[in-house]
Parts: structure tokens; C-alpha cells; sequence
């Protein structure tokens, strides 16, 4: 099992550009289609204390039923959030990618370069014609 996940949705461009650059890298992620197999509740919440963000953070309202389900409202425990996106999985935003240096939601994609445990890569394109330069900056391990 690779040491990188990515909690993926094909039909989404960033999500595909970030699986891209993760390949791009030489590595081979655990590709996790979060629509078919949603994480467990207390995986997502874990998720969301690895990014540092809190759990809204990972809520994506674009092409959802966020607006229906009365999310924008703060008085919402994570419970309840957690189990909103256990319902209805294409709450979840994407990608979230899981690394030793880290767990991030990569948007834009080229977030995900922080967190890829490789040196700097050679330039990318996005399948949008889009370049993307690897800085090189990445995150340090927590010792």
C-alpha cells in the first residue's frame, strides 16, 4: 500500500490534476474514489484535524446540497457535519491527499506539491494547458 492517498473524484479537473502531479512525482498513491467508498465518520474526522483546518473547511458547496441542507449554518456541530457528509459524500471537498509530510486539500492542485515527499519536479502541465513550476518548498516533518 502506497504511503500517499488521495481521496479522489474523477469528474473533477483538480482532482485529476493533482492525482497527475502525484504521478508526475514517480509515485503511485492509493487512489480512493470517496463517492463509491465515503470514509467512516471517524476517519473524516481525522482527516480534518490532519489538515489543521476545521471540519467546514472540507465542505464543498459548488454542485452540492450544501444550500438545501442548511449547512451555511454555524450553529451545526461537526457531528452533525460529519454525519451530513456521510450522507451525502459529494460534500467532501477534493482532493484531500495524505503524505508523511502531511494531509492537505489540494486546491488549487498545485497545492499538493508541500506535501509530495519528493525533490523539486520538472515542470507540469494542467490538463487546462495550465504550467505549473515546482518551487521546491515543501513541508518539514514534525519532530
Amino acid at each position: 500500500m502506497s504511503p500517499i492517498k488521495i481521496f479522489h473524484n474523477p469528474a473533477c479537473g483538480t482532482s485529476r490534476n493533482v492525482l497527475a502531479l502525484i504521478r508526475h512525482a514517480g509515485i503511485e498513491p492509493e487512489v480512493i474514489e470517496y463517492l463509491k467508498t465515503p470514509p467512516a465518520k471517524e476517519e473524516l474526522r481525522a482527516l480534518a484535524a490532519a489538515t489543521g483546518e476545521p471540519l467546514r473547511a472540507l465542505l464543498r458547496e459548488k454542485g452540492t446540497p450544501y444550500a438545501e441542507l442548511g449547512l451555511g449554518d454555524t450553529s451545526l456541530s461537526d457531528d452533525a457535519l460529519l454525519d451530513f457528509i456521510g450522507q451525502h459524500p459529494i460534500l467532501l471537498n477534493r482532493p484531500l491527499v495524505v503524505t508523511p509530510l502531511g494531509t492537505k486539500l489540494c486546491r488549487p492542485s498545485e497545492a499538493v506539491l508541500e506535501i509530495l515527499p519528493v525533490p523539486p519536479l520538472p515542470p507540469f502541465t494542467k490538463e487546462d494547458g495550465e504550467p505549473v513550476v515546482d518551487p521546491g518548498v515543501r513541508r518539514q516533518v514534525a519532530s
